[in-house]
């Protein structure tokens, strides 16, 4: 929104680039019919992408020496697998979970990269385009500053976990394990009742619990980095609109380059933390209690 800058406050910069674009007005605080456009078409476009490098890694794979491109991916997908290994003990669940694992570490990376370009580069474009098109003046392109992916992103996780704690345990021995588990059972069947409820109950909070914060810890990282990246926008724009703003333009610059080459390895962290935790807590859905 530089074309807007000198009547536009920080406030509203900040607020206006927190909206999203939408398939229609929300009506309240908690509206499942309102779909986040731009984070849906962005990640899709980007799943698209990390499909497409993959396969050309993939096709282009070679038995001699390896060049840089297909090095670089035979240790991501090495790596990937070590790491799948040590958690997964079942080399059958392995199969699936291991690329599933990569899948979720370049995906997330992707969307967190999002965060790298400039913040009023695509706004800017779709600024121009937007309005005359007829869509609204709104677009955030980093997905993972999105709540709603963050946990369905971890959502599915969860879906997966259950999947496998039934797979693995047989649906009576996982049920069994929900009212016996953490903190067991007894003879006494008033007692065996008791702790059955409080065991679920327990289960229930803990698979919960695991979701929520699964999703929440990323969005909370790239939404505070996305923030950070606005604040360092608003210091260039400044520097750009006053004649004594050279201060403002030259902590712009060096406040920028910092951050940016900090916040590679901010994106690329939560990119492994996320799959490292849907990998322990698949891992703990093979293990019986």
């Amino acid at each position: 929104m530089a074309a807007e800058g000198a009547t536009l406050t920080a406030g509203d910069y900040i607020r206006h680039h927190l909206v999203h674009l939408t398939n229609k007005k929300q009506e309240s605080i908690v509206d499942f019919s309102v779909i986040n456009v731009d984070s849906v078409v962005v990640s899709s476009l980007l799943g698209l992408l990390m499909c497409f490098v993959l396969w050309l890694a993939a096709r282009k794979a070679t038995a001699g020496a390896p060049g840089r491109f297909q090095a670089a991916v035979e240790l991501m997908v090495e790596m990937v697998e070590s790491q799948a290994k040590g958690v997964i003990h079942n080399a059958k669940s392995r199969q699936l979970i291991a690329p599933m694992a990569l899948t979720v570490f370049v995906w997330i990376f992707l969307m967190n990269f999002m965060d790298m370009l400039p913040v009023d580069l695509l706004p800017q474009i779709w600024h121009s385009a937007g309005p005359a098109m007829g869509f609204k003046d709104y677009l955030r392109v980093v997905p993972t500053a999105d709540l709603s992916t963050t946990l369905g992103l971890s959502f599915s996780v969860l879906l997966l976990c259950l999947f496998y704690n039934i797979k693995i345990k047989g649906l009576g021995g996982w049920t069994h394990e929900l009212v016996t588990a953490p903190f067991g059972t007894s003879k006494n069947p008033f007692w065996a009742l008791l702790l059955g409820v409080v065991n679920f109950l327990m289960q229930m909070i803990e698979f919960v619990a695991k979701t929520v914060s699964h999703g929440m810890r990323l969005f909370g990282n790239m939404f505070a980095g996305e923030l950070v990246f606005m604040l360092i926008a608003l210091l260039g724009a400044y520097g750009a609109l006053s004649l004594s703003g050279g201060l403002f333009f030259v902590g712009h610059l060096i406040a920028g380059t910092v951050w940016t080459l900090f916040h590679i390895l901010v994106i690329t962290l939560q990119a492994f933390i996320f799959m490292m935790l849907a990998l322990i807590y698949l891992g703990q859905a093979h293990d019986a209690h």
